[in-house]
């Protein structure tokens, strides 16, 4: 079975395995971070890329009185965001293949967030850069992108490239977005969760299938990785997890 692309089955596939991921709450914390490092807390947010709404969800956690929005390219994304984040402004569009974004969000974000949506499409530049305008002159943007080798179940799910930070550097200046900084994230502990992602081969797409129970491995391999994966116990030097902060233009 393949799930490249097939977003609407992925979502039924994977959701609930994707919540429950260590690595993705360790994202989820990054992000945060890098978003507070800001100043002001944003007023308007918008996840481009939203998936199935779980950073989504931690943005209303984490900032109560923004606004959010969310872009997903997939129905049973926005079905599930809708479900999670009922007061987000949630759109459904191919932000590669070009997206002409409602009026009223046309410059609405004072910052955004794209989160592991990058390695899935032929032409990052051209969605960071049709999802710029609905950014406001200023707006601080941070995108999380995964580095290091590709495993069986990131092919499986559609990866068609991993970043370092400087291709991923690369992908936002050609997008239009200045580039403030990219490096990686999650040495040793994320790097060796990957490692560990890698040696299950896969049978990871089974493991994480929300039509099996999860093995007794799976339990414990997410939940050792859950206390591990923390943003204080990893450093920046060699970590397979690559994050850059970029800026819309003033003028």
């Amino acid at each position: 079975m393949s799930g490249v692309d097939d977003w609407e089955g992925h979502w039924a596939d994977f959701a609930d395995s994707t919540s429950r991921n260590p690595a993705q709450e360790f994202r989820r914390q990054l992000v945060m971070a890098l978003l507070g490092d800001g100043g002001a807390a944003p007023r308007r947010l918008l996840d481009i890329g939203c998936g199935q709404g779980d950073l989504l969800a931690s943005l209303r956690e984490s900032f109560p009185h923004a606004e959010l929005a969310g872009v997903e390219l997939s129905a049973e994304g926005v079905r599930r965001s809708a479900a999670k984040v009922p007061d987000a402004r949630l759109v459904q569009a191919d932000l590669v293949a070009g997206f002409e974004p409602p009026a009223d969000l046309v410059g609405w974000a004072d910052a955004a967030v794209c989160s592991e949506v990058l390695e899935h499409v032929d032409d990052p530049a051209a969605l960071l850069r049709h999802a710029s305008r609905m950014l406001a002159p200023g707006a601080r943007v941070v995108v999380t992108v995964p580095g290091g080798p590709r495993t069986a179940f990131d092919r499986h799910i559609g990866h068609r490239r991993h970043f370092t930070p400087a291709s991923l550097r690369s992908a936002i200046a050609a997008s239009g977005l200045e580039v403030e900084r990219v490096g990686g994230r999650g040495f040793p502990f994320f790097d060796l969760y990957k490692l560990v992602v890698m040696a299950r081969g896969d049978k990871v797409a089974v493991d994480v299938a929300s039509s099996s129970p999860p093995s007794r491995l799976a339990e414990v391999t997410m939940g050792l990785f859950g206390h591990l994966l923390r943003p204080g116990r990893t450093s920046s030097r060699w970590g397979w997890q690559v994050v850059g902060v970029a800026r819309r233009p003033l003028a």
